[in-house]
């Protein structure tokens, strides 16, 4: 059993490393959109709001980049589940071998 889930541990950090490294242009935070009159709903504008580095940021994001943005988001969170995977494997084959 032990040399059995060693060797699914094994396939499944590979095909994760395979997914890293194909992956594009990543960042982290949320994409909303803000109104000046919520009301009425006019001006609509999109704001990016992320912490990096311990310090909260926010950028005005132009409406021709959202989908763009919208891509970077989800890789990230993709890379991040991912790599929480990858760790959690690791932690489990080490105690297994």
């Amino acid at each position: 059993m032990t040399n059995r889930r060693l060797a699914q541990i094994e396939r499944r950090i590979e095909k994760i490393k395979v997914e890293l490294a194909g992956m594009g242009e990543m960042r982290p935070g949320s994409l909303t959109r803000q109104y000046k009159d919520p009301e009425t709903g006019s001006g609509p504008y999109y704001q990016l709001s992320y912490t990096l580095d311990m310090k909260s940021r926010t950028e005005y994001i132009r409406r021709e980049w959202v989908s763009d943005i919208r891509r970077q988001i989800r890789n990230y969170k993709r890379f991040k589940k991912l790599s929480g995977e990858w760790i959690t494997l690791s932690i489990e084959h080490s105690r297994l071998a």
